[in-house]
C-alpha cells in the first residue's frame, strides 16, 4: 500500500514586499534565495524553509517588543 503524501503549501500570503534590509519578504518572511528556491525542492525542504522562515518572524517580533 502506497502513502500519498501531499504538497507543504506555500508560505506566500500575496504580500511580495521585501523589508527594509531587502533580506526577506514581509509577508511570508523568506529570503530571497528561499522564494526561489521552493519550487525545486522537496516536501522536506520546504518544511525546513517555513521553519525557518517561522523563527525569523519570532525573533523579529521578540527583538520589537
Amino acid at each position: 500500500m502506497s502513502e500519498l503524501l501531499s504538497a507543504v503549501p506555500s508560505p506566500c500570503i500575496s504580500i511580495c514586499k521585501l523589508d527594509d534590509t531587502r533580506t526577506y519578504c514581509i509577508g511570508c518572511w523568506r529570503t530571497r534565495d528561499e522564494i526561489r528556491e521552493w519550487s525545486r525542492s522537496d516536501d522536506d525542504r520546504r518544511r525546513e524553509i517555513v521553519e525557518i522562515a517561522r523563527t525569523r518572524r519570532a525573533e523579529a517580533v521578540a527583538a520589537a517588543d
